[in-house]
């Protein structure tokens, strides 16, 4: 088996190394740096018997000096192995004493290197383990900050819309009391000139009777009406009654401009303060998680291998891929029976294939880049609609039917239990979160959601999975944290990454109870045991696995990969 080389190395990895001997395939812990190869114990003590090479300068591997790059000097045809400490170049031994060097002063060009490699490291370490997290934080700020920034707009503008709506009726009140006002002017005035006609109606009813008498005096037929109009004096008439005409009121416009109104309400002012710098933690105090000795990783592993009859092999051997129609990327991944595999891309597409990349069903839902389906125990595909609140179910005949409705809750992730078919749903609010457990029958049986202090556990549980012992572990990306509970709900711990945070994708578990979990900072998948230590990286560049965001494992023991910069799904051996 081959060593792996130097370039093959990430400065931060903690993947096991091979020895380099040839036919040795031990872990390897040294380092000769006259032969520049990786050695284990046993070819160490080997190597410094050897009478050839036990003057060798063997070191422990951290401490190994680096191998230059073999490049010969163009003028001298000899090998490049010095600087020149006054020109600053690389030059071989005969440019020593060349008209250009002479009386300059040289050193060893493989310790000025071996110096560089272990600063480049430094600032390699401090990028992963402070500035890159320290960034990270000030983007969640801003985020938050955006967030303050919509809810106070948003309470502003509910304000002026109310307060609007408080001038409105007082505008309408006004304009009421006004009308009733009108009303009883109009009432008034009708008042009087119904009293003037009626003045006016008696009055010719008097006139009338008047004609009606005078009528008689003119053709007597009875001898008394005859006399007494002899006797009659002048006749005096009644005066037409007074009557006069309405004076009418008046409407007199209000005299307003849009300032005018502008003044009844409220305004809007931006406070002439100069923003507050965010704060940016100081590099010294950035914290670090200690990472589990090698002694502590072997006996864990010990322990392990007295329970199960598998355990890690020292390297990651890749078994075969299978491309994905129909998906551009692979941000999930869902083993069913029969062979059949179901995968879903950034976008939401989610395609059923068959192990020989025939498409079965695709269907569009808004999952997007979330753990958002699982297959049961019955093998049917359970995912869920954040949008809509609810999981739906997919039967083998291809029949979608809604399965549970989540309320007010957003269903983000989802897994269904290998041990007694439950179904754990990891979900949100815009203001929390939480992993709900239904049974098979999707009645709701836990709410996991605080801790024993009362704490919130999840902010963005986006990927969820159960490992053998019952806890539910959650990949809560705005967290950047693995959140493992026992199955009562206990909160266990939170892993929060080795070197430096994670950004975790993808999770799942295995026979031996260890925790996988897709990192979007190393572009690898981080391998923990049953209680968040950290054992090691599953994978570096010679695996060809570049932002691996979705993982599980099959019944045959071998691990799924998915990346989301690509439609390949590669499957490896990692257990032995």
């Amino acid at each position: 088996m081959m060593a792996l080389s130097e370039s093959q190395i990430p400065p931060d990895a903690q993947h096991y190394l091979v020895c380099g001997t040839e036919d040795c395939e031990r872990n390897c812990q040294f380092y000769c740096n006259d032969c520049h190869q990786p050695m284990c114990e046993q070819c160490r003590d080997e190597h410094q018997k050897n009478k050839k090479t036990k003057i060798h300068e063997v070191v422990p591997y951290k401490l190994r000096k680096r191998q230059l790059p073999v490049e010969k000097c163009k003028i001298h045809k000899k090998e490049i192995d010095l600087l020149c400490g006054e020109c600053q170049i690389p030059i071989c031994s005969k440019c020593t004493g060349t008209k250009e060097h002479r009386g300059h002063w040289f050193t060893n060009l493989e310790i000025v290197f071996a110096e560089k490699v272990s600063i480049y490291n430094k600032e390699i370490a401090n990028i992963r383990s402070y500035f890159e997290p320290t960034s990270k934080d000030l983007k969640k700020e801003i985020a938050g900050d955006v967030t303050k920034i919509k809810k106070t707009m948003e309470d502003i503008r509910t304000s002026m819309k109310a307060e609007a709506e408080s001038v409105k009726k007082l505008v309408d009140t006004v304009t009421s009391d006004k009308i009733e006002q009108v009303d009883k002017i109009e009432q008034s005035l009708l008042q009087t000139l119904n009293g003037q006609n009626q003045g006016i109606d008696d009055y010719i009813n008097y006139l009338n009777g008047l004609v009606k008498t005078f009528y008689g005096y003119l053709s007597p037929s009875d001898i008394n009406n005859l006399t007494f109009a002899l006797k009659s004096e002048k006749i005096l008439i009644k005066p037409i009654p007074e009557t006069s005409k309405p004076v009418p009121p008046v409407f007199t416009a209000g005299q307003y401009s849009k300032e005018d109104v502008a003044k009844l309400l409220g305004r809007i002012t931006v406070p002439n303060t100069k923003p507050e710098n965010r704060k940016i933690k100081p590099m010294e105090t950035a914290s670090t998680q200690l990472k589990p000795t090698g002694k502590q990783r072997k006996q864990d592993r010990e322990k392990s291998d007295v329970k199960q009859t598998l355990s890690l092999s020292s390297s990651v051997t890749k078994v075969r891929e299978y491309t994905v129609p129909g998906v551009y990327d692979v941000f999930h991944i869902s083993l069913g029976k029969s062979g059949r595999l179901w995968v879903s891309d950034y976008g939401g597409i989610l395609v059923q294939t068959d192990l020989q990349g025939n498409q079965l069903q695709k269907i569009q839902t808004n999952g997007g880049s979330d753990g958002y389906h699982t297959v049961t125990q019955d093998g049917d595909l359970i995912y869920t609609d954040k949008q809509n609140k609810v999981i739906n179910r997919i039967t083998p005949d291809n029949t979608i039917t809604e399965f549970i409705k989540t309320g007010n809750w957003r269903p983000l992730s989802i897994h269904s239990s290998q041990i007694n078919g439950d179904i754990l749903v990891g979900m949100q609010t815009d203001e929390e979160a939480k992993v709900t457990r239904y049974n098979k029958a999707g009645t709701e049986i836990q709410s996991i959601q605080r801790d024993n202090k009362g704490q919130p556990l999840y902010k963005y549980p986006h990927y969820i999975t159960e490992n053998i012992n019952g806890d539910v572990c959650v990949s809560d990306y705005n967290n950047d944290a693995v959140v493992v509970v026992d199955k009562s709900g206990q909160h266990r711990f939170s892993y929060t990454g080795q070197r430096s945070r994670i950004t975790p994708y993808g999770i799942c578990t295995d026979v031996l109870g260890h925790i996988l979990v897709c990192d979007d900072i190393s572009k690898s998948v981080h391998l923990l045991d049953q209680d968040g230590q950290f054992l090691s990286l599953l994978f570096t560049e010679q695996h060809g696995v570049d932002h691996p965001f979705s993982v599980c494992v099959d019944d045959e023991n071998n691990l799924w990969v998915g990346q989301y910069t690509t439609d390949t799904v590669k499957v490896y051996k990692y257990l032995q």
